[in-house]
């Protein structure tokens, strides 16, 4: 099996990205049974590995079809499903029925909208490119908005779990919107 092989299902860049899809996976568990600490550790060595893939793919000419599919699958778990249950498990911690159902079509509206401009990114994406800037906020970068909400709540600079999901929302948003962010 080689490594550094383009045609390689499990190529360096491939399995690296594989790595991210683990540890977004594993902090999902870990949010569940409310160790959020080990779970936002995890989310950033997620991230570490989401800029390693790419810098390694391009690097070594390992760019694919198939590798631009498993980006955005691992960027769907580990910067639009985890950190979405990483905050709605933080502010619903003490919720009622009707406020936790309002907070869950929040965050399923934004998991929503973090599949979309992950497909809409995809249809327009060519493999090996890299353009100039992202049209709508990246989901890396909405997950680190949605983390710096989760601390926002948890030092209680904004109490207000509806005022949290608010905040979310504009966010999802800001996913599909027509901002020009600059590509790193």
């Amino acid at each position: 099996m080689d490594l550094f092989d383009k045609n390689n299902r499990f190529n360096i860049a491939n399995l690296i990205t594989f790595g991210n899809i683990a540890a977004g996976l594993i902090a999902i568990h870990f949010i569940v049974h409310g160790d959020f600490f080990t779970a936002i550790i995890l989310a950033w060595i997620a991230g570490a590995l989401d800029i390693a893939d790419g810098k390694v793919a391009r690097k070594y000419n390992l760019s694919t079809e198939f590798g631009v599919q498993v980006d955005s699958y691992a960027d769907f778990i580990s910067f639009v499903v985890m950190p979405s249950f990483l905050l709605y498990y933080a502010i619903t911690k003490e919720s009622s029925g009707v406020q936790e159902l309002i907070l869950g079509f929040i965050f399923i509206f934004y998991i929503i909208s973090g599949l979309r401009r992950l497909i809409e990114f995809n249809i327009e994406a060519e493999v090996g490119e890299a353009a100039k800037y992202f049209v709508g906020v990246p989901t890396p970068l909405g997950a680190i908005l949605l983390w710096v909400l989760y601390l926002l709540f948890s030092y209680d600079i904004i109490s207000s779990s509806y005022v949290i999901g608010g905040l979310a929302l504009v966010i999802a948003w800001a996913l599909n919107s027509k901002l020009k962010i600059p590509h790193p």
